[in-house]
């Protein structure tokens, strides 16, 4: 999947099918409904299925205060759109001057002008332009007067409410990791850089990566069963989200030790798939309590990773 970030880059091939635009945090239910309609107009008038998004958020950039920890990074957003089918990803470069579009100006520049889109799809609560100032009912004016097929798609629900992105948000940063999975096309995933950490994990036969610059939302504090996966190699891990009472350190830290591997990981990138959350952290009496714990997470993990089928 190749992702564009400037309009003026965006090769021919692309333009004249169906777009769709949206933040698209998390990749949940609600946004494969969405791409299987993008999909389905797209082939209707003979062009590509494309995603147009914004990078950052445009929240970031108008209040920073207020912005919520994302749930994806742009490349795997990308990566999950692209396992939805979508032709191609536009990951606009969100800035002030941008966001001064106003809602016609920003129909005619990326719509028209940049990707002449024949066909858009959104959903109900879609707004565009300065302020939010576009709504669907422009939106659909807009299409009208210029011959673009518009279609609105209504939201999914689950369990009796709208799957949305920040529903996603609250159950990952509350631990649970397998309601929220329920509600993504894939599992719920973080990515960090592998440092240096105390290397007691080493000491204890149960050596961790310890993840930072970890740039999304981070579960619930918690042991959780995972899988690890960097440069080709998927292991199942099991992971630890919190400090270390045990030893006195109250720092919360990212620790996945991975099973059935040995070998130097520092300094690489690291995704993490977190597919159920397994005890709290808790403070063990004893040296010999911990490793009895872990060794039960270790099987639980081993376990979990198999009912879900290949790592």
């Amino acid at each position: 999947m190749q992702i564009f970030r400037s309009l003026d880059s965006i090769p021919s091939s692309l333009r004249g099918g169906a777009t769709t635009i949206g933040n698209f945090d998390g990749v949940h239910l609600g946004h494969a409904r969405l791409v299987e309609r993008l999909i389905a107009c797209a082939a209707r008038v003979g062009g590509p299925a494309v995603v147009f998004t914004f990078d950052p958020h445009p929240v970031r950039i108008l209040r920073p205060e207020e912005a919520p920890a994302p749930l994806t990074w742009t490349d795997r957003k990308a990566e999950l759109l692209a396992d939805l089918g979508v032709d191609a990803v536009i990951a606009y470069p969100t800035d002030a001057a941008f966001l001064r579009w106003g809602p016609n100006e920003f129909f005619d520049r990326v719509v028209r002008d940049a990707l002449d889109a024949r066909a858009l799809v959104e959903g109900p609560n879609f707004h565009f332009g300065r302020d939010r100032q576009g709504d669907v009912e422009l939106l659909q004016k807009l299409c009208r007067e210029t011959g673009i097929l518009c279609e609105i798609v209504e939201p999914v629900f689950v369990d009796g409410q709208v799957v949305s992105s920040s529903r996603v948000r609250k159950l990952v940063a509350a631990g649970q990791v397998e309601e929220a999975s329920r509600l993504l096309t894939r599992p719920y995933c973080i990515r960090g850089r592998i440092v240096h950490g105390a290397g007691r994990g080493a000491q204890l036969g149960y050596p961790t990566a310890n993840l930072s610059e970890v740039a999304t939302l981070l579960p619930g504090q918690g042991i959780y069963a995972g899988r690890a996966r960097l440069e080709g190699l998927c292991r199942p891990a099991a992971v630890s989200l919190g400090p270390n009472p045990t030893f006195g350190e109250g720092a919360l830290k990212v620790e996945a030790h991975l099973l059935d591997f040995c070998g130097d990981l520092y300094d690489r990138w690291i995704e993490v798939d977190f597919l159920a959350r397994l005890r709290d952290i808790v403070r063990f009496r004893s040296v010999e309590e911990l490793l009895a714990a872990m060794q039960q997470d270790v099987a639980l993990t081993r376990e979990k990773v198999q009912q879900m089928g290949k790592c």
